[in-house]
C-alpha cells in the first residue's frame, strides 16, 4: 500500500499496518525516510502558529522558523531515535521479543501517522490562537501518536495475539 494510504489505515488498526510495515529485515534507510517525513511534517504544522506570535509580538518569523526547523530536523530525529532504543530495552525487560529496528521504527510511523493531527493543530494555532481549541486538538494529536505508538509498539515487540 501506499504511505498515505497505510497512514489512514493506521487510523483504523495501528498494529496491523505497524507491524507489516516495520517487516523482519532492518532497512534503516526505510526508518530514517519515515522518520524525516514526519518530523518534516510536525515542522510545516508550526508554520501559522509561527506566524500568529510573529505577528502578534512583533518579533521577525525567519528566527522563529529557523529554531523550530533546527528543532524537528536535527534536534528531534536524535531524541527520537534515543527513545525508540530506550522503548525497546523497556519492552525487552518485560518479555518484547522484537529487535531495536523494530521498536524504533513504531515510534517513527506513529509520529507520521498522527502528523494529520498535527496539521490540524498548527491550523488552529495559527487561525483560532491559544485557546481551549487549541488545547484540545493539541490533545487529540498527542493522543493520537502516543495510542499509535503504544499500539504499535506492543504489536511488534509481543505480536499480534498480545493482550
Amino acid at each position: 500500500m501506499s504511505v498515505v494510504a497505510d497512514m489512514a489505515a493506521t487510523w483504523r488498526a495501528p498494529g496491523r499496518v505497524i507491524r507489516r510495515r516495520a517487516g523482519t529485515a532492518a532497512r534503516e534507510d526505510r526508518a530514517l525516510v519515515v522518520l524525516m517525513l514526519a518530523c518534516a511534517l510536525v515542522f510545516v504544522a508550526q508554520w501559522p502558529r509561527l506566524l500568529r506570535l510573529s505577528i502578534e509580538s512583533g518579533r521577525e518569523l525567519n528566527p522563529l522558523l529557523g529554531g523550530a526547523l533546527f528543532g524537528w530536523l536535527f534536534i528531534m530525529p536524535l531524541v527520537l531515535y534515543a527513545l525508540g532504543s530506550l522503548s525497546h530495552l523497556g519492552a525487552r525487560a518485560l518479555g518484547g521479543r522484537a529487535s531495536a529496528f523494530q521498536a524504533r521504527f513504531a515510534l517513527f510511523w506513529a509520529l507520521l501517522a498522527a502528523s494529520p493531527a498535527w496539521l490540524v493543530w498548527g491550523l488552529v494555532a495559527g487561525f483560532a490562537g491559544p485557546g481551549l481549541l487549541m488545547q484540545a486538538t493539541g490533545a487529540l494529536a498527542l493522543g493520537a501518536f502516543l495510542l499509535f505508538w503504544a499500539m504499535g509498539l506492543r504489536a511488534v515487540e509481543w505480536g499480534p495475539d498480545a493482550l
